[in-house]
């Protein structure tokens, strides 16, 4: 479904980050947002949308299937022409310091 059409201006760094949180880890089933594992999102004015994000692991098996959620998700606004996802290691993913509080609750962290 493509959404309708909104004037790149509108497509701000907090409206990328709430589409984002429709991805979801499929082995935590928790969105990536709420995981902590976004590491930067800018938005250039000619829509292009350059995400810099980790993963739990740098062995994490599920890195190109993420970074294709996020195609399909964010390619879906027209004002979006172009997505850019680069995955980084550094800092490394602390679950501790990343993860929302809403993230440790549903896999049971008890803090």
């Amino acid at each position: 479904m493509i959404l309708p059409a909104t004037p790149a201006a509108l497509v701000t760094q907090k409206s990328v980050i709430e589409l984002l949180y429709d991805v979801i880890d499929p082995e935590l089933g928790i969105n990536i947002v709420d995981l902590g594992l976004l590491r930067d999102v800018e938005v250039e004015p000619d829509g292009v949308v350059r995400i810099k994000m980790t993963l739990t692991t740098p062995a994490c098996p599920l890195g190109p299937y993420i970074t294709d959620e996020i195609h399909q998700i964010l390619e879906q606004v027209a004002a979006i022409t172009d997505v850019d996802v680069e995955v980084i290691w550094d800092p490394a993913w602390n679950p501790e310091r990343d993860m929302s509080e809403h993230a440790k609750k549903m896999l049971g962290w008890n803090h």
